[in-house]
């Protein structure tokens, strides 16, 4: 299989690198928060054999560039620009806070006709109390600990805060030199996830407003080994989206893109379809 580098330029002068693989409707494939392409590498050679596979790094991520101001805008411009020079139509597939990217993306073009499905793929939406709301200042400590140099601090206190991580997670993380080294880099832009999911991980009900004017049809999965918050957030995803719906992949789990990719393809190829 041929992988084909590549980089475009988004409205506001970012440079957004990438790969391209595959032959076929345009799939677009967006990151998980301190996550870049090299993390999705295995799903995308999966989708390669059925698609035209476009594995990006988010802006501040790998071999992107970053700008001096973020807006979940900005990160839709990226996703445009992407879909522009592959094709002018794309399906996109987002994992967790990649998940909201891609379905926010999917409000703002598919009007225009250049998203033509959405898959949300374990968004971390909290609608109850099964598990401790996000602090709605959460975005700002971080920045604040990048701003002092502090990157590491910022990415522990993401795992235990957001993630809901123990001490000791955070500890046997920080042993995997090279995982933590690359995780550290990406610091500056957790704040950037977590504005994303502002209002999403308080416990409230999902503002109804947020993808009303998405036309285009989106499928939320959560894996059967999901947390257990993430049953009613999905289903709650799924009925705040005005043609979505909702399934549970067998034996799924937060980690599955990265980790076992294989299990995804064939729903995937089934609702791309």
């Amino acid at each position: 299989m041929t992988i084909e580098q590549a980089a475009v330029t988004s409205k506001d002068g970012t440079v957004i690198a990438y790969e391209r693989s595959g032959q076929g409707p345009t799939v677009v494939l967006v990151a998980a928060a301190l996550a870049d392409r090299s993390d999705t590498k295995r799903l995308a050679a999966l989708l390669a054999e059925h698609y035209t596979v476009v594995n990006y790094d988010r802006r501040g991520r790998g071999r992107s560039t970053d700008a001096a101001t973020w807006s979940p805008e900005s990160e839709i411009d990226d996703l445009e620009a992407l879909i522009d020079a592959n094709g002018g139509s794309a399906y996109l597939f987002g994992s967790s806070s990649g998940a909201v990217l891609a379905l926010d993306a999917g409000a703002a073009l598919g009007p225009t006709g250049k998203v033509r499905r959405v898959f949300s793929y374990e968004a971390p939406v909290i609608v109850d109390d099964r598990r401790e709301r996000v602090p709605m200042d959460a975005a700002d400590h971080v920045d604040a600990m990048v701003a002092e140099g502090k990157g590491g601090q910022a990415v522990s206190y993401f795992f235990r805060t957001a993630l809901g991580a123990s001490g000791f997670m955070v500890a046997m993380t920080r042993i995997m030199v090279p995982v933590w080294s690359k995780m550290v880099a990406m610091a500056p832009t957790i704040s950037y996830d977590l504005r994303l999911l502002a209002g999403l991980q308080s416990g409230a009900p999902i503002r109804s407003d947020r993808w009303s004017r998405m036309r285009v049809p989106a499928l939320v999965m959560a894996g059967e080994k999901a947390e257990p918050f993430m049953e009613t957030g999905s289903a709650a995803l799924a009925q705040a989206l005005p043609d979505g719906r909702r399934e549970v992949l067998p034996g799924g789990h937060h980690g599955t893109p990265v980790m076992k990719p294989a299990a995804l393809v064939p729903s995937m190829t089934a609702f791309f379809a």
